[in-house]
């Protein structure tokens, strides 16, 4: 994974799995990596794949059971309100760039119509 220096490492691994669940490559219920597997898999510190899993938890994303691992949420509704608050950022950011451009919402509405 190519990491952005704009963005702390953790919330762009948080992301990655975010939208990995999101697209079904992580199903509900799956368990994740060990932290120690997550660190190696994205090339991170182990101290930062546990806070991804902190914070994915705090998140109500995933779930730890003791002794077992971290798990995907069951909660259907967890992972749409999670997809939403994807989709909102990305479109708060590209409302961003187009403004920097001088492009109205209207104009850009209307070049998305327009885009194959």
């Amino acid at each position: 994974m190519q990491y952005d220096s704009k963005t702390p490492i953790y919330m762009q691994v948080i992301d990655s799995i975010k939208l990995d669940i999101i697209n079904e490559r992580i199903r509900t219920g799956e368990k994740l990596p060990s932290s120690r597997d997550l660190a190696v898999q994205y090339t991170i510190n182990p101290n930062t794949a546990a806070r991804v899993y902190q914070e994915l938890e705090r998140e109500g994303v995933c779930y730890t059971k003791r002794g077992m691992g971290t798990f995907v949420t069951d909660d259907e509704s967890k992972i749409k309100e999670c997809r939403h608050e994807m989709a909102q950022g990305c479109l708060n950011e590209f409302l961003k760039s187009i403004s920097e451009l001088g492009i109205s919402r209207e104009e850009a509405i209307e070049m998305i119509k327009t885009t194959k």
